[in-house]
């Protein structure tokens, strides 16, 4: 079987160039909005700040503001909602490396956070983010009005709970060491990962004012986006460079869990997340040139390494 074919991009131009427009403005939103390591209790302030502050690539809150300015907003709208999804992913991603959890050492490249400080800061600190996501989306100063800032609340708290996120990482947690078949896999990440990335695309929408066919629109491609990027994530951990993934290769073997790699093989893992994009890329043409930035990500998403 041939290798898939992923579209070249022109990363060191127009695409490269927004996302990193896109990037700059959510890293200044987070800097406004997380409490300086200065101010009282100092330990929890600067663990918040080193889980946020890691090199991470904003992908979500990116997501989020280009399907805001896709569906006709404007970043200065969206920017909140955006850092609001940022301290939810690292929430999650702080508890998800706890010893109970999977006990990861690194992210990113440097130590955790409960490596870092200790088990009780890091779980402190992952409820103080997911808590100043939601004060920020109910900040009565904030740029939208109070009707949609309480649909994004809605949004974002179904994908980060028992119908979302946590519902996946409950059968991830229960899947270590069984035998997984390939719908159940698909159903797990399409809520432990796949969850938050469709809550961006419809919170950017919303944040635009966007009508319920473009708000559906939206969240189809998120939902093959998010599949398409989980995938990758898979491949990466088998064949990824530990310096560009800052993380060590094989942890998901060593803890037993069935990926898609391991499931289907690196080949055909890779022909079915390119296909994950090629879905996720058809659901934009009713918006034509204008989502071009967004069929690009979604083949991003495919083709990094880390």
């Amino acid at each position: 079987m041939s290798e898939p074919r992923i579209p070249r991009l022109d990363l060191s131009e127009t695409f490269q160039a927004r996302y990193e427009a896109y990037r700059r403005r959510v890293e200044d939103g987070l800097e406004r909005l997380l409490p300086a390591a200065s101010r009282w209790p100092e330990p929890i302030h600067e663990a918040m700040r080193y889980a946020v502050f890691s090199g991470g690539k904003r992908l979500r809150p990116v997501l989020t503001l280009a399907a805001c300015e896709l569906a006709g907003g404007s970043v200065e709208a969206a920017l909140p909602a955006a850092c609001a999804v940022e301290l939810v992913h690292t929430y999650s991603l702080v508890h998800d490396d706890l010893p109970a959890m999977d006990d990861d050492d690194m992210r990113r490249g440097r130590p955790t956070v409960h490596v870092a400080y200790d088990e009780a800061t890091a779980i402190l600190a992952g409820d103080a983010l997911l808590t100043l996501a939601f004060t920020v989306l109910a900040d009565p100063d904030g740029p939208l009005t109070p009707a949609v800032a309480l649909r994004i609340a809605f949004e974002l708290g179904t994908a980060a709970g028992t119908a979302g996120l946590i519902a996946g990482q409950v059968a991830d947690l229960a899947a270590e060491g069984a035998a997984v078949d390939g719908r159940e896999l698909e159903r797990i990440h399409r809520h432990k990962t796949g969850a938050l990335f469709r809550a961006c695309a419809r919170i950017g929408a919303i944040a635009a004012g966007a009508g319920p066919a473009d708000v559906e629109r939206l969240s189809r491609f998120a939902d093959e986006f998010g599949l398409a990027f989980q995938i990758t994530d898979d491949i990466l951990d088998v064949v990824g460079d530990e310096a560009a993934t800052g993380r060590p290769a094989g942890s998901d073997e060593r803890r037993g869990k069935t990926t898609f790699a391991s499931l289907y093989g690196v080949e055909t893992a890779r022909r079915l997340a390119v296909e994950a994009a090629q879905r996720a890329a058809a659901e934009l043409e009713p918006f034509g040139a204008r989502a071009g930035f967004l069929r690009d990500l979604a083949f991003f998403a495919v083709s990094r390494s880390g």
